[in-house]
């Protein structure tokens, strides 16, 4: 006879709620884990499908993701001329927020050259972008469909392809449209932002009285002119040729000025350490809580449960029952009530990680330590109800 299968039988309703009850509390645990996780799928999704070994970016920024950056698209021709460099590709980045079907709707704006680096990872619906203007490949996350236009800056752009999971590190899914209509989007003025610039610099002009009458029509006819230079990027990406030095072409692209190389080894710690290390220890610690409180109630049940049991306990000592018996029977309980929760958090998040708003990653091994964490949790706090138990006198069966 098992007397814990025996004692769970008969007080069947109590560990049914309080084992959904603590499988729920370990379903939060479970998901607490993979957001840690997603956290840093989410900082590197940008950066590992553009499969860039460097990234180029403004001198003593450590942008283009962390600060601001912003370097001429021609120096991709200079990039290209030095030893090693396979490839590269100028992008611009630029978050975008609009009103799509009456609600707020965020995204980041990626510009890439259609046949270079940092274009769509791959297109799982629709085609990617052919025309140079005026087309938009979206994530998958985004929820738009094939022919919708989004109105961005002073056109309209149709969705020609989804993508897959393709976020910024702020969670943001991503959108991608050529190069040059990232640039007219992120830095040309309207038009009525280049006739206030005229106006201003004609009304400066007018009060200078001394230039010769050549010089001053010269200078009417260049502010006639006037427009907003749309040729900078945020980024230069770049991908070594096979054997290449990494270290010797980024002191080559640092000598230059006004230029930094960052690897891509020091991408992922700029975005790992610095961006979002706050938000990953603070989801780790608030998981080694919710692991202590799940400990202390564990303890308490157990404890409770003995507690309704002396009587019981006291008889199995008074005809015979050795301490062994009773120390497997509560250890048991306490073994299947944290296998049985683990196992319904388990499932919960099967069913519901992908509803999150944030990118959850369930890791097998995260998986296996938490099973791990949750067998020593039952056993260590089955030692109150065990140390309870071992204190009942024989004598106590004989009471009123």
């Amino acid at each position: 006879m098992n007397l814990a299968l025996r004692d769970i039988r008969y007080h069947q309703g109590r560990f049914i709620l309080t084992t959904v009850g603590l499988g729920l509390l370990i379903g939060v645990v479970i998901s607490m884990g993979g957001i840690y996780r997603g956290l840093s799928a989410d900082a590197l999704a940008i950066q590992e499908s553009t499969r860039a070994d460097l990234w180029v970016v403004q001198q003593g920024t450590n942008g283009p993701f962390a600060e601001s950056s912003r370097i001429p698209e021609d120096i991709k021709y200079r990039i290209k001329g030095v030893p090693g460099v396979a490839e590269a590709s100028p992008l611009s980045f630029q978050t975008i927020q609009v009103e799509r079907q009456g609600k707020p709707f965020r995204f980041l704006l990626i510009g890439h050259e259609l046949n270079g680096l940092g274009g769509p990872p791959g297109i799982i619906e629709g085609r990617n972008i052919r025309q140079k203007h005026y087309e938009m490949v979206a994530a998958k996350a985004l929820k738009m469909e094939l022919g919708e236009k989004i109105r961005l800056g002073r056109h309209d752009y149709t969705v020609v392809g989804i993508t897959g999971k393709v976020v910024s590190s702020g969670g943001d899914p991503a959108a991608y449209v050529s190069l040059a209509d990232a640039q007219e989007i992120q830095f040309k003025k309207d038009d009525d932002a280049i006739r206030n610039d005229r106006a201003r610099i004609s009304a400066n002009l007018a009060g200078i009285q001394a230039l010769p009458p050549a010089q001053a029509a010269s200078l009417q006819q260049n502010i006639a002119g006037i427009t907003e230079s749309t040729h900078t990027v945020n980024a230069v990406v770049v991908r070594l040729a096979p054997g290449a030095d990494l270290k010797e072409v980024q002191e080559r692209i640092g000598r230059w000025n006004h230029y930094r190389a960052i690897s891509a080894e020091e991408q992922t710690r700029i975005l790992t350490k610095g961006m979002i290390e706050k938000a990953r220890m603070q989801i780790g610690l608030f998981r080694a809580i919710l692991l202590v409180i799940s400990s202390v109630i564990i303890s308490l049940i157990i404890y409770t449960s003995t507690i309704d049991k002396i009587k019981s306990i006291a008889t199995l000592k008074l005809i015979g029952a050795q301490n062994r018996v009773i120390v497997g029977m509560i250890l048991q309980q306490s073994l299947l009530m944290g296998l049985f929760a683990y196992g319904i958090g388990y499932l919960l998040m099967l069913l519901t990680y992908e509803r999150f708003p944030r990118r959850v990653v369930l890791q097998a091994f995260d998986l296996q330590l938490l099973f791990l964490i949750v067998v020593v949790i039952c056993a260590v706090s089955s030692l109150v109800g065990i140390r309870k138990a071992l204190k009942v006198e024989p004598a106590v069966a004989l009471g009123g």
